[in-house]
Parts: structure tokens; C-alpha cells; sequence
């Protein structure tokens, strides 16, 4: 049964009051064009993550972290990056019938204007949670949680969009890709650790129907049986039309099998607070510029500065930059270079002079939300 909450739109429609400060595709928009820029299913979680602990917790003892926020996660970290980018977000999930699950259904509809039409609320399940420990760059997770009871899909699910954000299972197969490449939409995927060891690109059926496939090296290399990640993104590209493997703290390649195209572009030198949920906004903002045609390697870039802008923030989806962040950045690049590429800052501002096209010259009409320590505050 599906439930939702007064505080909830009628429908799960997002806020009017949420209309992104600036639309990347509005030259490209259509009369007939899909509703939705982007869908994407899976499950959100209630991430809590501490930050400034100086090392890994040790057995038997007690740590104290000098931060902490609460946020919305898991497919929820892939959401909100790309409606903070100003694409039209449709989202399918399962909530908690719990507190955290309104906080989360809240905060995605009603703050980041993500389109939960096709979401539900269960009934006496309890909302998933992952506890995040970020130190020393790199991140320590506990999740619990239970799979929500099935439910049969909606009859307009998926829903008629210009993409689709999949993530990859070794011998899972998800019919609701195949359907929608059907109906036109663009699939761009990502996959996670093959638990199984095997590493056989054969046992993702679901790479046939993507137009983008986007691993990061190591999972690369194993695919495709190389030692060098640029090599695994040539392989990759005779699978997909467009294989982009993130190469870390050296930036990203990206091959174009159809076009025959690479790029590589660096990464930003940032002091990362929290890395949680990274990967998800550098999809967001490749996926940003693929759909509105830009360049492969401005698409790398802007890509890689989201990503960058995102670990100086805490709290997986709340830290997703939007376009007010990146102007800023873009102004302080301008002026210093502290925060440029580690080679000289004249080729860094060439590398992100698009950006002076896009940036939206007026300011934001709210603020963005950002992790804060608990959820609930009683308000007067």
C-alpha cells in the first residue's frame, strides 16, 4: 500500500518554490520533449556521517568525531546532484513509514524539488541507515536495513525521460532498463564491487542498453583484464558508446567509440572533508553536459569539479554543489589560484572558460540545504 504524509505535495510533485536558478537544456527544450530530464530507482537511506576523527576507530575504545551531519543517501546522493544541477529528477523509492523517512521524503521533494510521484511510503518498514566515518580522505561504513516488501511497478514506470541513472549488478539483470532505452531514454550507469571475484563484463546484461558506462579504475582494470585504466576505457568503449573510467587524484579519461574521441582532464587540488557520495556527483554533472551537448572534455571538467566542490562539504546528498557553488568557485579561480589544478593556473582557466557561458550572473533565491547534526528541529 502506498502512503503519503501531510507534509508531502500531493503526489510527490516537487515545491513550485524549488525551481532550479538555472537550466542547463533550456535551448534545447521542445514542445513534446519528456516531461522528466532524468529517472532513477533504488533505495534511500538516512546517512549519518561523522567528520575530524584523526584515524580509524580502535577496537574497545571510544572515539569523538568534531563533526557531524544527517542527510539523505543512498540513491538519494545521485537525486538531489543532479536536480541541484537544474534537471528534472524523477525518482522512484521505497520511504520508512518513520520519522527518517519523512525527513527524507521532505527534504528531497519539498527541498530539492525531486519529482517523488513514482516513490511510496511502507507501512511498518523502517528506514535504512548507514553510519559513515570519514578520515584521513577516505571513508569507513555500517549500514542496516531491511528490503522493502515488493511492490508491482507503476504503470508509467519508468516514466518517459531524456535519461536514465543505472547501477549495475553482476548477474542482475533490471527490466526496467531495457524498457526504457526502448522508449528512447539514454542510459548511464555505474557498477559496484563484484563480491563474487569474477569480474566478467558478460554478467552485466544490462551494459547492452547503456550509452554510458562509468567505473571507476580499479573496477576498470578488472573488467577488462588490463594494468593501465586508460586501456580498460579503450576496451570498455567497445562495449558502450561512451566509456568514462575516474581515475581518482589524477582526474578522468573518457574514449567515445563512436566518434573516436578521448579526453583526460586532471582533478581539482581540494582538501577533502567527506568523500561520501562523490562518485554519484561526478555522474551528475557528466550526465549534465552529455544531455546538453557539450564537449567530452568539458563534460570531464565540470564533471570533476562538482565532484571536487562536493568533499568540501559533508553529508553525501546535502554536499552536491549547485550552480551558485560553481560560480563562486569559478570568480575565486579567476582571481587566486589556491584552488586550481596543481599545474599552472593560466591552463587551468583555459580549461574552464566554458564556464563563462553557463554561470548564472543573478543570486540564489534560497540556500541551499546542507547536513546538519540531527533532523527534526521543532521550529517555533
Amino acid at each position: 500500500m502506498t502512503t503519503h504524509h501531510g507534509a508531502t505535495p500531493q503526489h510527490g510533485e516537487p515545491s513550485a518554490a524549488r525551481t532550479p536558478l538555472l537550466d542547463p537544456l533550456a535551448a534545447l527544450r521542445a514542445p513534446g520533449d519528456p516531461d522528466r530530464d532524468v529517472f532513477l530507482t533504488g533505495t534511500v537511506f538516512l546517512d549519518i556521517i561523522f567528520t575530524g576523527l584523526d584515524s580509524a576507530p580502535v577496537r574497545g575504545t571510544e572515539s569523538w568525531a568534531r563533526g557531524m551531519g544527517s542527510s539523505p543517501g543512498g540513491v538519494a546522493n545521485m537525486a538531489t546532484a543532479l536536480a541541484r544541477l537544474g534537471l528534472r529528477t524523477s525518482l522512484a523509492a521505497a520511504f520508512g513509514d518513520d520519522v527518517y523517512g519523512d525527513y527524507c521524503w521532505d527534504s528531497l521533494c519539498n527541498g530539492e524539488g525531486i519529482d517523488l510521484a513514482l516513490s511510496h511510503q511502507v507501512p511498518g518498514w523502517h528506514s535504512p541507515v548507514t553510519v559513515s566515518m570519514a578520515y584521513e580522505g577516505e571513508r569507513t561504513m555500517v549500514s542496516h536495513g531491511h528490503a522493502a516488501p515488493p511492490q508491482e511497478s507503476a504503470p508509467d514506470a519508468p516514466p518517459r525521460s531524456r535519461a536514465c541513472v543505472a547501477s549495475l549488478v553482476p548477474g542482475h539483470s533490471e527490466e526496467w532498463v531495457a524498457t526504457a532505452a526502448r522508449r528512447g531514454s539514454r542510459i548511464f550507469a555505474d557498477v559496484g564491487w563484484d563480491d563474487t571475484g569474477r569480474w566478467d563484463l558478460a554478467a552485466l546484461p544490462d551494459l547492452e542498453h547503456c550509452e554510458a558506462f562509468l567505473p571507476n579504475a580499479a573496477e576498470a582494470m578488472r573488467y577488462t583484464r588490463t594494468d593501465c585504466p586508460r586501456a580498460a576505457a579503450r576496451a570498455l568503449a567497445g562495449k558502450v558508446p561512451l566509456a568514462v573510467v575516474t581515475l581518482g587524484a589524477e582526474g578522468a579519461y573518457a574514449v567515445d567509440s563512436a566518434t573516436g574521441e578521448t579526453a583526460e582532464v586532471p582533478a581539482i587540488d581540494v582538501e577533502a572533508l567527506d568523500p561520501t557520495g562523490a562518485g554519484d556527483v561526478f555522474m551528475a554533472g557528466f550526465l549534465t553536459g552529455t544531455l546538453a551537448g557539450w564537449p567530452l572534455a568539458d563534460r570531464l571538467a565540470f564533471a570533476g569539479l562538482t565532484a571536487a566542490l562536493s568533499v568540501q562539504e559533508f553529508g553525501g546528498s546535502l554536499s552536491a554543489p549547485g550552480w551558485v557553488e560553481i560560480a563562486a568557485w569559478w570568480q575565486h579561480a579567476k582571481v587566486y589560484d589556491d584552488q586550481v589544478l596543481s599545474s599552472s593556473a593560466e591552463a587551468a582557466l583555459r580549461r574552464y572558460a566554458f564556464l563563462d557561458d553557463l554561470l548564472p550572473a543573478q543570486g540564489r533565491s534560497w540556500p541551499l540545504r546542507r547536513a546538519v547534526p540531527t533532523i527534526g528541529f521543532r521550529r517555533p
